[in-house]
């Protein structure tokens, strides 16, 4: 017994690197799995290679999964509707949406053009959106007639965004937006039993090798035996995320890279001033009194003994 048996699952971006890894460990765990893959290259550009998809599929198959192909846009509100449509007119339903599926254009911001900007966050930010929106009516009209589902999202997101990346401010951009996305979405579907959450990936990949040229990108389900780069490790959480077992989990974003896991911790307030007069009641802030606070008391950087002084 699988922990995904009898679940329907779409994995976006399923082509290469992480988001095939996944759609191969989800079919190993028991799920129906539809493959997208638009078949483009790294950078978005061209598209219509069946045989990205394809591949994945007959991988699945031969290992005793089940599993169909889907070559549809995701930054296409139309394409992506089909995708979800693709599994329903398959199967018969739908569990798992992971939205993996990106593309990469890295220049420093003043190199930076608009269509580069542009294409990314649409692919990304829109890609991720529309999947969500036309699975969240599906999943809200089963809420409705009584059929309550217990359904996952996944969805993508990376350190170029939660941390920041130099090169990558569309990128990181988009990322740090699916997080938010993710929080946001976890309040509006729970009433109707379904989680989403996040992960952030690693491993060697085609993305990273526009970076890293002298990288070895293989498939991730060739390599025999641990390696830390490999983009299937992330994969794991997906399963257990994607599982029953992760019900009371939703609005999360976790990193699984190596053999490491964690979880990230969302934008959140750190200790709170209060700018008054002598008397103690509520008043403007002075500028001056910013600064002393923050270098004070965040910063680090005022000597508490010379700050006392100048008060006095």
């Amino acid at each position: 017994m699988g922990m995904l048996d009898g679940k329907v699952a779409i994995v976006t971006g399923a082509g290469n690197g992480v988001g095939r890894g996944e759609a191969v460990l989800l079919a190993a765990h028991g799920a129906k799995v539809v493959v997208n893959d638009l078949g483009g290259s790294v950078a978005g550009e061209g598209g219509g290679d069946t045989r990205v998809a394809e591949e994945v599929v007959e991988v699945i198959r031969s290992r005793g999964g089940e599993a169909v192909a889907n070559f549809d846009d995701v930054s296409d509100f139309a394409g992506a509707a089909n995708i979800i449509r693709t599994a329903l007119d398959t199967y018969g339903r739908l569990d798992v949406l992971v939205n993996n599926a990106g593309i990469l254009r890295d220049r420093m911001m003043f190199s930076m053009t608009p269509e580069d900007f542009d294409a990314v966050v649409k692919v990304h930010l829109y890609g991720t959106w529309n999947t969500m929106h036309h699975a969240s009516v599906y999943w809200r009209n089963e809420s409705k007639a009584g059929r309550r589902p217990s359904a996952s999202v996944v969805n993508t997101v990376s350190s170029a965004g939660l941390q920041g990346q130099a090169s990558q401010i569309n990128y990181g951009a988009a990322k740090a937006g699916i997080a938010a996305m993710t929080i946001i979405a976890s309040l509006e579907l729970a009433r109707y039993g379904v989680r989403v959450n996040a992960i952030g990936p690693g491993g060697f990949t085609r993305m990273v090798a526009q970076a890293m040229r002298d990288i070895e990108v293989r498939n991730p389900e060739d390599y025999e035996t641990f390696n830390p780069m490999n983009p299937m490790n992330s994969a794991p959480a997906v399963v257990w995320l994607a599982s029953d077992e992760s019900k009371p989990v939703t609005g999360q974003v976790l990193r699984m890279v190596g053999n490491s896991l964690c979880v990230y911790q969302p934008w959140q307030m750190g200790e709170e001033f209060f700018a008054t007069d002598r008397e103690g009641n509520p008043t403007q802030w002075d500028p001056a009194d910013v600064g002393r606070i923050l270098g004070r008391y965040h910063f680090r950087t005022m000597n508490p003994g010379i700050d006392a002084q100048r008060r006095a």
